[in-house]
């Protein structure tokens, strides 16, 4: 029997969560805030641990950088508890190591199952897809990023040309959202020196343009983008539509 421990100070989600999860077949064990959680991580070494963020005498944040920078603990999965869903903590939380999260305002019981069974039973190949999101308009960054976090995948962002070529020299991300205005370095310019990479040139590139004129479109599907998506129409699922579409057939065509 998997065991869970459950760091939450709201009493009616923690006991939600502990009721669910022994239905479902799991040991449910709780704590009530970060000191007494962090004490219940190193004495009973759970499967996992749901850790709520915002939480009195010691916060999430502080217990998942206690928890990896512990050899007997690193290793135990986290999957963090969101108050507010916001990308920015999201972001941080699983920098810090975190393996998913979950938004109490769209706390779903089935999610929350569904998420554990995903990583009890990952490897490395179960992972989501890591998305670089090249784009200088920081709402729209951030919106497309939001969806894409709460849709699971890694993401990395970048807010002109240059820091985004970069980014995608180191991180080899899976997909590229690229913005063709952008400071320092244009999206035409970006999009010219990945395919001018053996390294990079196979990453897909969905292009971001607020042009949607005809020739742009050509010219960039010409030298080597997968497709386009147009800011002033697009919407949040259209964009997941097409980074799965494209993720698939990457996937595809590296198998074979």
């Amino acid at each position: 029997m998997k065991k869970i421990l459950i760091i939450e100070d709201d009493p009616l989600l923690r006991d939600a969560l502990q009721k669910k999860l022994t239905i479902e077949g799991y040991q449910a064990l709780t704590a009530v805030d970060g000191q007494v959680g962090l004490e219940k991580i190193k004495e009973l070494k759970p499967d996992l641990v749901l850790l709520d963020i915002v939480m009195p005498n010691v916060d999430g944040m502080e217990v998942l950088e206690k928890m990896k920078k512990d050899k007997e603990l690193e290793k135990i999965p986290v999957i963090m508890i969101s108050n507010s869903g916001q990308p920015v903590e999201i972001k941080k939380v699983l920098e810090l190591g975190a393996v998913d999260y979950l938004v109490k305002a769209d706390f779903d019981p089935e999610e929350v199952i569904d998420k554990m069974r995903k990583v009890l039973g990952q490897n490395k190949k179960d992972q989501k897809a890591k998305i670089l999101i090249i784009e200088d308009d920081q709402f729209l960054r951030d919106l497309i990023e939001r969806k894409l976090i709460q849709t699971g995948y890694q993401v990395l962002s970048a807010a002109d040309g240059e820091e985004g070529l970069k980014t995608i020299g180191e991180e080899k991300p899976d997909l590229v959202l690229l913005d063709l205005l952008l400071p320092s370095m244009s999206g035409w310019e970006v999009l010219e020196k990945i395919k001018a990479n053996p390294e990079i040139s196979k990453i897909p590139i969905l292009i971001l343009t607020n042009l949607g004129e005809k020739e742009d479109v050509e010219k960039g599907l010409k030298m080597g983008a997968n497709d386009y998506i147009i800011k002033a129409h697009f919407t949040p699922n259209e964009i997941i539509k097409k980074v799965e579409k494209y993720l698939n057939r990457r996937l595809v065509s590296t198998r074979f």
